[in-house]
């Protein structure tokens, strides 16, 4: 078995080849496709498709947007649990004071590092998730 590669701030995004790179590209050709169709040969059936094409590009979309909200909830819980137990208990009560991104962000610092980044992160109003991330000394996976 392969060794995993740390994370990094470089290489902690990842893409999704199928949906990105693949179906995504079809979908919008297809919708290019379609209104091409319907300006040319204009019918009720050409009318339909580009409607079926800008729904399909819809569903795909909000199939994402769903998905990453329901990451997002996971998140949120799993890193005020994990705040619970790492941090000093002068910073447990501001525990809910941190926004969405601030969560998403720490969640990549190691239990050492968290609770003087998260410290950090309060007092100076850091709310940008890339700024936090560049905070990050070490890593965890």
């Amino acid at each position: 078995m392969a060794e995993k590669t740390p994370q990094t701030l470089q290489n902690h995004a990842k893409m999704v080849v199928p949906f990105h790179y693949i179906l995504l590209p079809i979908l919008l050709i297809n919708l290019i496709l379609s209104i091409y169709r319907f300006a040319t040969a204009f019918s009720f059936e050409t009318a339909w498709l580009v409607w079926m094409a800008v729904a399909l590009i819809m569903i795909a979309l909000f199939a994402r947007v769903f998905a990453l909200q329901a990451q997002d909830r996971v998140i949120r819980l799993e890193e005020r649990m994990r705040m619970q137990t790492l941090l000093p208990d002068e910073l447990k009560p501001r525990i809910h004071d941190f926004t969405m991104d601030q969560l998403a962000a720490l969640r990549f610092a190691s239990d050492n590092e968290l609770p003087n980044l998260a410290r950090k992160v309060l007092e100076n109003g850091i709310d940008d998730r890339k700024t936090i991330k560049q905070l990050i000394v070490t890593w965890r996976a």
